[in-house]
């Protein structure tokens, strides 16, 4: 219950000390700088915040095949959802600058949904077609300015750590942009904090990062078919996840 206290005090603590300093470089004009790992303020608001809250967490990322993922252009990774873990893994480890695409409700978050806005992360609201169309060409926007973008295609946290059905609009998503997706799986952080949870249950989270799909070519009719493929290679990921835990 201690590690738990003290990972919801660096909770507000962080994100008051880098959603203010996202917040503070917004209103003095900082640029978002475009470019793969550009880096800057805006980079530092997600990454630093994720490291904190991973250490305070006692939930070290333990990654495998970060060199599969193209340094000289920007992609989309498209992620397992179960946890807001799965943010904060992601968030801490993956190279460049990275922007979520992220369900509209975070913004309602105290200061943390103005600096995502500020920072470029970008909002799709779910309830409403025209404006999660509107969100997703914002998203494409941000990709091809030299951002890369993360994906959540099952649309929400899955409340049994098992993978739900994939949406198509976020494969939609890199068609347009005509970028490779990257799939991601997340693994351990249903464990650690599920949907609706609480107490923390700390341990390692094991990121696995599988083999990029180009899109180069595919048109919005292919949607469903990159949805199919980069959700068996996702699943692909948990088996070996899976194989190699056994076998400890």
């Amino acid at each position: 219950m201690i590690r738990t206290a003290w990972f919801y005090l660096v909770l507000v603590w962080s994100s008051v000390i880098h959603a203010g300093g996202v917040l503070i470089a917004a209103l003095l004009g900082v640029k978002r700088r475009p470019g793969v790992g550009a880096g800057g303020i805006y980079d530092w608001g997600a990454s630093d915040w994720a490291r904190d809250l991973i250490a305070a967490a006692g939930t070290p990322v333990e990654v495998e095949g970060l060199e599969r993922i193209p340094r000289d252009q920007p992609v989309v990774y498209a992620s397992n959802h179960s946890s807001m873990f799965d943010i904060w893994a992601l968030a801490a480890t993956l190279p460049g600058s990275v922007r979520f695409v992220a369900k509209q409700e975070l913004l309602r978050v105290p200061l943390v949904g103005r600096a995502m806005v500020a920072a470029g992360h970008v909002a799709i609201d779910r309830a409403n077609r025209a404006r999660a169309f509107a969100a997703y060409e914002r998203a494409a926007q941000v990709i091809r300015s030299g951002i890369s973008a993360v994906v959540f295609p099952e649309g929400t946290r899955s409340r049994t750590g098992e993978l739900l059905p994939f949406k198509n609009a976020p494969f939609g998503l890199a068609i347009a942009a005509q970028v490779p997706l990257v799939p991601v799986y997340v693994h351990n952080t249903f464990e650690i904090l599920p949907k609706g949870g609480f107490r923390l249950r700390p341990r390692p989270i094991r990121l696995r990062v599988g083999e990029p799909i180009p899109t180069a070519g595919l048109t919005a009719d292919d949607r469903q078919q990159l949805a199919d493929r980069t959700r068996a290679a996702i699943l692909a990921l948990r088996a070996r996840v899976d194989s190699g835990a056994a076998s400890r």
